[in-house]
């Protein structure tokens, strides 16, 4: 570059006047620069706002309200899932619970906490009690400027606490713990909706737990409820005992007034009966009169027919007899016949026998033999006399003539 094109420094004298063209140079390209302003401020924006206005979109997850109020004009609406914009200094928003909500109140459950609920009998006890709450979806927007950050803590808590305060204050333990226990949880639920529908809320459910007691209330207690429940079932053994009582009696009262029934039907089926009978007896006893008269007829034939049967058995019996006497008459003259004629086959055989013996009188002695043959084996006798074998048979014999038998050792 050459020193000669490089302008000089302006004197003093001619400042006034570059200011003067510089100014009017401004005045002329003011109305073009104002026509153009609000168009490069668009492209400004477009350009370097675009990824900040992207930011400012909140999402809105499923089972979440998105309140948004507009600051300036205090225009507040809800939203529901999806995405919704959200500027600052412009916007304010507040997210709300849509699902159910479930507050345990876990300052009340302990006997030992701070919190702890005193009965009529000044004994500290716990309560484990459930709530189960939504929001009043017509309240929302109203909702979000008035609701707590934490609604169970900072609301349905202290609510739930005063009404159980008051209810249990006037309770003793054994109603809370058995007997009143559904009624008190009527009560509460029906007072806790009252006051949490003023304050936009919904009660769905209330639901009481254990009851926490002191250790050696609770032994006394068990203790109380095992002699109460004794008591309980020898008070049901006694009224079921009644009621089977009852129930005899009225079985016997049905029962004597069934057999009551009976007996005056049966009495009355009697008279009627009887009186039937009455009547048919008019008609009967001529009947029974002409049957007598017939079985008198009958009996005086059948007893003739006897009569002539018996006549004709005893005949015939008669006969018989005689025949059988005829009978034994001749078998006895048939055997007097067989015994004469064997008496006399006997005499003439003893005839035989003693003209026998008399020729032959050895024949009785040889007989003899025969007969102690096979038992005698040695005779030692004295000689006969007169032409006998032995001299004395009747007198004793000797003692030779009777030897034992070696073999068996019998005497023979």
């Amino acid at each position: 570059m050459d020193h000669d094109d490089i302008a000089p420094n302006p004197t003093p004298s001619d400042r006034p006047e570059r200011f003067d063209s510089l100014r009017a140079l401004g005045h002329a390209m003011q109305p073009v620069l104002q026509r153009a302003a609000w168009p490069l401020a668009a492209l400004a924006v477009l350009g370097g706002g675009g990824a900040w206005l992207a930011q400012q979109r909140a999402d809105i997850p499923p089972g979440e309200r998105l309140v948004r109020t507009n600051s300036f004009s205090g225009h507040a609406e809800v939203l529901s899932d999806g995405k919704a914009w959200v500027l600052p200094g412009v916007h304010q928003m507040r997210r709300l619970p849509a699902r159910d909500l479930t507050v345990t109140a876990t300052r009340l459950a302990r006997h030992d906490s701070p919190k702890a609920l005193q009965t009529v009998e000044g004994l500290s006890v716990g309560l484990e009690v459930t709530v189960r709450l939504a929001l009043d979806e017509q309240r929302l927007v109203q909702l979000a400027r008035t609701l707590p950050d934490a609604i169970g803590a900072d609301l349905v808590e202290p609510q739930l606490a005063g009404i159980l305060y008051q209810e249990v204050s006037q309770r003793t333990v054994r109603e809370l713990f058995s007997s009143q226990r559904a009624e008190i949880r009527q009560r509460v639920e029906a007072t806790l909706r009252q006051r949490l529908a003023a304050d936009g809320l919904v009660l769905k459910d209330l639901q009481f737990g254990a009851v926490d007691l002191p250790p050696e209330y609770r032994k006394g207690l068990d203790a109380l409820l095992t002699e109460g429940l004794a008591s309980d079932k020898m008070r049901f053994t006694l009224e079921l005992r009644e009621k089977q009582v009852r129930e005899t009696s009225l079985r016997a009262t049905a029962e004597r007034e069934r057999r009551e029934i009976e007996a005056d039907a049966a009495a009355r089926e009697q008279v009627i009966a009887a009186r039937a009978q009455e009547e048919a007896m008019k008609h009967v006893l001529p009947y029974k009169q002409r049957q007598i008269e017939q079985r008198q007829l009958e009996a005086e034939a059948e007893r003739q027919s006897r009569v002539k049967l018996a006549e004709g058995a005893a005949q015939a019996r008669r006969i018989e007899a005689e025949g059988e006497a005829a009978a034994r008459q001749k078998l006895a003259d048939a055997e007097a016949y067989r015994v004469a004629q064997l008496g006399e086959v006997g005499a003439t055989q003893m005839a035989r026998e003693g003209q026998l013996l008399s020729r032959h009188p050895l024949l009785v002695q040889k007989a003899l033999i025969d007969k102690l043959a096979d038992k005698v084996q040695v005779i030692v006798a004295p000689p006969g006399t007169s032409g006998q074998l032995f001299a004395n048979l009747t007198g004793p014999i000797p003692d030779a003539v009777a030897q034992p038998d070696n073999a068996s050792g019998q005497e023979r």
